[in-house]
């Protein structure tokens, strides 16, 4: 079998089967990522000795009848969370210590079966929708001097170089659905407290979650059930509930707002024609397949964004305060963090009283309606080098032109997924999410299964000029 192009669940399902061992398949995922990198650069960190020892004892445990439903299964981890005996930069320069400890979600991975090929790469501490800084330039498997977007960008290019079938991200502003748009996979942003955040209480204030990448909704599906689950030291502990089994049920006929409006945030730019295009065709599929779809907005208001900030920065100043040596942070993080400090007094406690308000408030949209879909960038994936040395007003006026979409789900807290749209006429992927209320995964994903069925977005491939021996430019 074709392994690498093998969907997630179908790989676990050749594993299981014995038609390919667990170290065939690692070292064939580890062997592509080492050809991809000096190009593609998804990785910040290569387990290579160490998967190759996990894989043989995955081995030797499926031959003594032990079954998981990842095991063998090569994946791979944003380097925002920490495996034992690797370090956890975060995007950061400095002298980081080996973890002694598996952050909860690595740890469920595990029980899963799964192993760890490696950490990909992120921008320092996940501030920007652009993969660069410390450790290089991420690039888009569809456009090498495009970026894959962030802060989950290297696990987006690996997922979508098929260099793994699926990779954990994280979103605190979009940072898993912006690249999976930019990337044409699957990006689920869960419940907050979904995924545990463990040894985090609680992931910059609240607003970052945990959430899986993958070229299909089965397998994204798939990732999130194994790593769902709460530690005992979380502060959001939602009820459980599964998700893969929504994947093929009919969600019957839903009320679906088509929202093109940008919340409150300041620029003028407006959305690129492509996406517009692309959402309005998507509205006009789902009516085909029995939903009812008009076009509305949420009323988001001012409130929400003054909410983002306080959570946002005193999340980076938090960071930037264990750092080994904050003084060699980009100069634009050591500016967030002093903004951070300042904010982390009383306008947080003011931002985290007014949750419930501001749930409230946009909850009653879903009075009306059961789903919203919305763009999940405004504009195409832009270069690589678009926020390099730049000052931070003008990082945030470009972060604001191209990506104004995402950030208010991560207020509430609440699920939403990315799912592919096409691709522009120049051939760049386009993503559009479907937002729910509270606990709303599976709804979600039914409807996101439904969609794969008829568009069937992962049957398209990038053509892997990664594996090319070439200079990046």
């Amino acid at each position: 079998m074709d392994f690498h192009r093998s969907t997630l669940v179908a790989q676990a399902a050749a594993l299981a089967s014995g038609r390919i061992t667990s170290v065939q398949a690692v070292t064939e995922s580890l062997d592509r990522i080492d050809k991809s990198q000096p190009t593609l650069n998804a990785f910040r960190l290569v387990r290579r000795d160490a998967a190759l020892a996990e894989a043989a004892e995955a081995d030797r445990l499926r031959a003594a009848g032990t079954t998981a439903p990842l095991l063998g299964v090569p994946v791979a981890v944003k380097d925002d969370v920490d495996v034992t005996g690797e370090p956890t930069a975060f995007g950061c320069a400095g002298n980081f210590p080996p973890a002694t400890t598996d952050s909860e979600v690595v740890r469920r991975l595990r029980a899963a079966g799964a192993v760890i090929v490696g950490k990909t790469n992120s921008p320092e501490l996940g501030q920007w929708p652009f993969t660069g800084g410390t450790f290089g330039h991420t690039r888009n498997p569809w456009d090498r001097e495009r970026t894959p977007g962030g802060s989950s960008g290297g696990s987006s290019a690996a997922v979508a170089a098929e260099l793994v079938s699926a990779a954990l991200g994280s979103d605190g502003a979009g940072s898993v659905r912006i690249p999976a748009s930019w990337t044409n996979l699957v990006g689920i942003k869960p419940q907050r407290g979904r995924i545990s955040s463990w040894p985090e209480p609680e992931a910059f204030n609240g607003i970052t979650v945990i959430g899986p990448l993958a070229r299909t909704v089965a397998d994204a599906a798939l990732i999130l059930d194994v790593v769902s689950g709460s530690h005992d030291g979380d502060l959001h502990r939602p009820k459980p509930l599964t998700v893969s089994d929504a994947v093929g049920r009919n969600p019957g006929s839903l009320r679906i707002a088509l929202s093109l409006r940008k919340p409150f945030i300041p620029t003028p730019a407006p959305l690129d024609p492509e996406i517009a295009g692309a959402a309005y065709e998507m509205a006009a599929v789902l009516r085909l397949l029995g939903h009812r779809v008009v076009v509305d907005d949420p009323a988001y208001g001012m409130l929400l964004g003054l909410n983002f900030l306080p959570r946002s920065l005193a999340g980076v100043a938090a960071w930037v305060d264990r750092l080994p040596d904050p003084s060699l942070a980009d100069p634009r993080t050591r500016a967030n963090a002093r903004s951070g400090r300042a904010l982390a007094g009383a306008p947080l406690r003011a931002a985290r009283a007014a949750e419930p308000r501001i749930g409230r408030r946009i909850g009653r949209f879903f009075d009306e309606y059961d789903i919203v879909l919305a763009p999940t960038t405004a504009t195409p994936p832009p270069r690589i080098e678009a926020i390099d040395g730049i000052s931070n007003a003008d990082t945030d006026r470009v972060i604001t032109e191209h990506c104004p979409y995402t950030w208010p789900w991560n207020v509430l807290g609440w699920p939403s997924v990315n799912v592919p749209a096409g691709f522009t006429t120049a051939g760049l992927p386009i993503g559009l999410q479907l937002m729910g209320h509270e606990s709303s995964e599976p709804l979600l994903v039914s409807v996101a299964a439904q969609l794969e069925n008829v568009l069937q977005w992962h049957r398209k491939r990038p053509d892997p000029w990664w594996t090319q021996v070439s200079e990046t430019s």
